[in-house]
């Protein structure tokens, strides 16, 4: 396993992370996400993340019973707040209220007491940027979170908070998970440089586009039975990647990294992890087969000549 500094921070996390969203506490049942876990861990995976959202909060109590056992101190555990967890109007949101309950059941739910990475899951226009900076500061000032980080904000926000913090001598944020891949490259014109500029580093999330980027999905055929778009519990989001635009796109990069001798996901994930900028690719393996072909991209490494194929195929 390699491991990347985490933006302008001392932290170092592992180039591939393992998250959570569709698979633990999800999809995956109690023994098969300790398994993974546990064999994560054995191949050098550090970084863990969730979000309180995920699946109502099963996401951080499957995560939390899959850590048991396992050296705290060795862990990176990241959760998020932000999208409601109930009716309550102030059960949402990034006030200083939410912030703080929010990471009280968090820590609950993990069975731990404290994270390592509490991560803003949007920002939120109906609370002050200042409210939100001083309550993820109060936080790691009293040791239950030890840094701060963003999810899908915008670069102009990026920048704000930075200075923000900057000028009101707060504890900055030091990541920004935004989606990254192939198919989405979006964050590149103006995210990513913010970023950069402001010390973030990027934790890439859905770098397969869950799971599109692997190939299983072929262009006028139906999906394949044991894969996520044939799943009712975990295809809500994965309907647009599946054009046939995109899948024609996508067997041509098959194709290519063959060529190559590498699997469509060890070149999916390279090309995320080939950007410095880029901390970790958190992947969403439900098998440790899956985790083995995720974890052999750390050490893909992309030429100009292949990064210019891709950039033909995936125009920017």
């Amino acid at each position: 396993m390699l491991y990347r500094a985490l933006g302008a921070s001392g932290l170092k996390v592992s180039v591939v992370g393992l998250g959570s969203w569709l698979t633990i506490g999800n999809t995956l049942d109690a023994g098969d996400a300790g398994r993974l876990v546990r064999s994560a861990y054995d191949r050098g995976v550090n970084l863990f993340d969730t979000a309180d959202v995920y699946n109502d909060g099963e996401g951080e109590r499957a995560l939390g019973a899959s850590i048991r056992g396992l050296p705290r101190h060795h862990l990176l555990l990241a959760t998020k707040c932000f999208f409601p967890m109930s009716g309550d109007p102030n059960d949402r949101g990034l006030s200083r209220k939410h912030v703080h309950e929010s990471l009280r059941g968090s820590l609950q739910r993990l069975q731990t007491d404290y994270v390592d990475l509490y991560q803003c899951h949007r920002f939120d226009p109906d609370t002050p940027l200042l409210e939100t900076a001083m309550a993820m500061d109060d936080l790691i000032r009293r040791g239950l979170v030890l840094y701060w980080g963003v999810s899908q904000w915008p670069a102009e926000r990026i920048a704000e908070v930075v200075e923000l913090c900057r000028a009101e001598r707060l504890h900055r944020p030091i990541s920004n998970q935004p989606l990254y891949n192939l198919l989405d490259r979006s964050i590149e014109s103006a995210v990513l440089p913010a970023c950069g500029r402001g010390g973030l580093g990027v934790l890439c999330y859905s770098p397969l586009a869950q799971g599109v980027l692997s190939g299983k999905y072929r262009p006028g055929a139906p999906p394949p039975g044991d894969s996520r778009a044939a799943d009712q519990r975990a295809n809500q989001f994965i309907g647009r990647y599946l054009g046939e635009g995109h899948l024609e796109r996508v067997r041509q990069f098959v194709e290519l990294a063959a060529r190559h001798e590498l699997t469509a996901v060890q070149l999916a994930l390279a090309f995320c992890l080939r950007d410095d900028r880029v901390g970790s690719v958190l992947v969403g393996a439900r098998t440790e087969q899956q985790l083995a072909e995720n974890l052999a991209a750390a050490s893909v490494a992309i030429d100009p000549a292949l990064q210019r194929d891709l950039d033909r195929i995936f125009p920017a």
